[in-house]
């Protein structure tokens, strides 16, 4: 039975096994937030061709989603499949990082000076065997609890739950299989297999890369894992060309910025493009953003060993002071953990190895962290999944120091592993339902946006989401509140929440408050185009057609690009009977959003009432296309063809309009009217 408990496979199968029971709750999960402007209503990811030449900084992140548009289109099973793939793959990775790790010169030569040391002295007391040594069962243990606590901790479902936080899953899996085919590299004797294992780390670097920004620092974990483990620093000029494979890693710092201010520009252009990227944010400024960090980083390593009140979106109070006594106890924490890693890579001593990876450890969480965690201001300064990479420096470090503090507690090398294991195993029986149930918090929009909204009540954004919520849902009394409660509480968001609120209250068929809310918020920012739109649909359902031309286009005059609006002005021509005006908005519609299945249907009802048929059914066929299942069309397409003489294909459109929607009487009509 030990054996098979300590074979390779039976590890990997109980950490897939254990990902697939904790995430098993979350295929139906919707998509939230920002997988609308990402994934959903993204129309790039209709077309592959959209995504060459890979000139995008996430363009790998975004090609999967489109592969999963492709296979399956917005069904979010077949996102979530693919996130919990990944998430089960990466803590795959990091068990082989580990084991990696046990093997490295550095670990065999420690090893054997610990065995030396204990021959030399004649002293009879009891040292703790580091965990790495196959003596303390820590070669065979540690790998795996390390990765069970990687896949079960609830502070990774943001980043595998929340779909399009794929971006910082996959940059995750390329960094760690670029890593960790490094150090294979390393360690193999033939000339081929290390030449194969390098060129795969290489290309895993690119991809990392490309797919999120927080891949900036692969080069240099690699750089200090090199020196830490498997060779010293050069001394001369010749051994650094046993460290040329190193040239590959480093070059690739240059793929993010390059493809941030993109090659196909004028170089004036692109060092613009640069400092603008570089330069702090409105909102915060780089000191305020980095003092902050401190606390957040403080946060983040709460949220690790009681991962309680976690939430989507949280309400973080941004400091402006060094000497705030949070922040500077704050500092004062994290430098002594500095201190301590520093201290522990150049500990000599006869737990050399062991410290050396704990030391590795700290480092790792700060440096994977450093990208969204220093003088870089991001708008939110707090997100959970911005913990998924750097939290393996976390584990490591946590894991390690239960092996060695036990070893040393319980001097007996089999009851230490044997209470080490326990401890650990109920760890991450306890993480894993706690990550169950913060999954099932994200079963649908309005018990996620709830559960933000309470926990981060003087938010106003929580608030302003959750009224978008309700809204979508249809409970209006409740979205009116959360827009109210949002306008109390920050005037600064005030003109959308009045536009919003309009929404609501048109909805409730409370026009006149409606229009009241919607020149509240002009009045608030006169620059908005949205309410201009929204004040003339009132008008186009109210008969008013020239009053909503009017709103139309002064909606128009401040937001030309806003395909919606360009829609409503053709309805609004339409309506007037001008036929021309009405086809050249619709047409501006497809040319602002080619993929808009309702714009060509409208572009062929115009051409139909003008009598020019092909071109009709041309643009009928193209929004069947786009949406064969769209009944509304298939029955124009057929009136088009009944029209040119074409009766059999009439009657097909009238039957697949019909398997569509049954219950489309005018599509019954024309196929019996076909039929006598």
């Amino acid at each position: 039975m030990s054996k098979l408990f300590n074979s390779t496979i039976f590890h990997l199968l109980l950490i897939g096994l254990i990902g697939i029971i904790i995430y098993s709750n979350t295929f139906n999960v919707p998509f939230h937030w920002d997988d609308t402007p990402n994934i959903v209503a993204n129309y790039k990811l209709k077309d592959l061709s959209n995504f060459w030449p890979p000139s995008e900084s996430r363009w790998f992140g975004y090609l999967t989603f489109v592969l999963n548009y492709y296979f399956g289109g917005l069904n979010v099973a077949g996102y979530h499949i693919v996130n919990l793939i990944i998430h089960i793959f990466n803590a795959i990775l990091v068990y082989w990082l580990v084991v990696f790790t046990c093997k490295t010169p550095y670990f065999k030569v420690s090893v054997i000076s610990v065995s030396e040391q204990t021959q030399k002295t004649d002293t009879v007391h009891y040292s703790p065997i580091h965990p790495f040594s196959s003596a303390s069962g820590g070669q065979a243990y540690l790998p795996l609890f390390i990765a069970l606590i990687f896949v079960s901790h609830p502070i990774q479902t943001q980043a595998v739950t929340y779909i399009v936080q794929r971006f910082t899953s996959l940059a995750a899996f390329f960094y760690l299989l670029s890593l960790v085919t490094y150090i294979k590299s390393r360690l193999s004797i033939p000339h081929a297999t290390r030449y194969t294992l390098y060129a795969v780390s290489l290309f895993s670097a690119i991809l990392a890369m490309k797919t999120k920004e927080i891949a900036f620092t692969l080069p240099f974990v690699i750089l200090l894992y090199e020196f830490s483990f498997v060779s010293k620093p050069p001394s001369k000029i010749a051994e650094l060309k046993k460290l040329l494979p190193l040239a590959g890693i480093l070059l690739t710092l240059l793929i993010i910025p390059l493809s941030l201010i993109g090659l196909d520009k004028p170089l004036g252009d692109a060092i613009g493009e640069l400092r603008e990227t570089s330069q702090e944010s409105e909102e915060i400024p780089r000191w305020s953003y980095l003092i902050t960090q401190f606390r957040v980083i403080v946060t983040y390593l709460r949220l690790f060993f009681i991962p309680a009140n976690q939430n989507l979106d949280y309400d973080y109070p941004l400091y402006h002071s060094l000497f705030n006594p949070q922040v500077f106890l704050s500092f004062l924490f994290l430098l002594i953990i500095l201190a301590l890693g520093i201290y522990l890579l150049y500990a000599k001593r006869h737990t050399l190895s062991a410290s050396r990876f704990l030391s590795f450890g700290i480092f790792w969480f700060f440096i994977t962290l450093s990208v969204e965690s220093s003088i870089i201001p991001i708008r939110d300064v707090i997100f959970e999944h911005r913990l998924y990479l750097p939290v393996i420096g976390i584990i490591i470090v946590f894991v390690s120091a239960a092996f060695y503090i036990l070893q040393a507690m319980i001097q007996n090398p089999k009851r230490s592993l044997a209470a080490c294991c326990l401890l650990l195993a109920t760890a991450v029986i306890v993480l894993s339902i706690a990550a169950y149930q913060r999954n099932a918090v994200w079963h649908d929009e309005i018990k996620l946006w709830e559960d933000a909204a309470r926990k981060s009540s003087g938010k106003v954004r929580t608030h302003f989401n959750l009224g978008a919520v309700y809204y979508k849902q249809g409970l209006l009394n409740e979205a009116v509140l959360e827009y109210k409660t949002a306008l109390r509480l920050d005037p600064r968001y005030s003109a959308l929440l009045h536009n919003n609120l309009g929404n609501a209250y048109y909805s409730q068929g409370r026009a006149y408050e409606a229009i009241q809310a919607y020149k509240d918020a002009l009045r608030l920012n006169p620059g908005l185009a949205e309410p201009h739109y929204n004040i003339g649909n009132i008008y186009m359902s109210e008969g008013r057609l020239n009053e909503a031309v009017q709103e139309y286009k002064e909606a128009l005059r401040l937001n030309p690009g806003y395909a919606e609006i360009h829609n409503g002005l053709g309805f609004a021509y339409y309506e007037q009977g001008k036929l021309a005006e009405a086809a050249q908005e619709f047409l501006t519609v497809i040319q602002l959003d080619s993929y808009n299945p309702e714009a060509h249907n409208s572009v062929g009802n115009v051409y139909m009432k003008l009598g020019r048929l092909d071109q009709a059914i041309a643009h009928y066929q193209a929004a069947l296309r786009l949406e064969p299942n769209h009944a509304i069309t298939r029955y124009n397409l057929g009136l088009a063809y009944r029209q040119k003489g074409l009766i059999n294909e009439a009657a097909h459109e009238f039957q697949e309009a019909l398997r569509i929607s049954p219950d489309l009487v005018q599509a019954r009509q024309s196929l019996e009217a076909l039929q006598r």
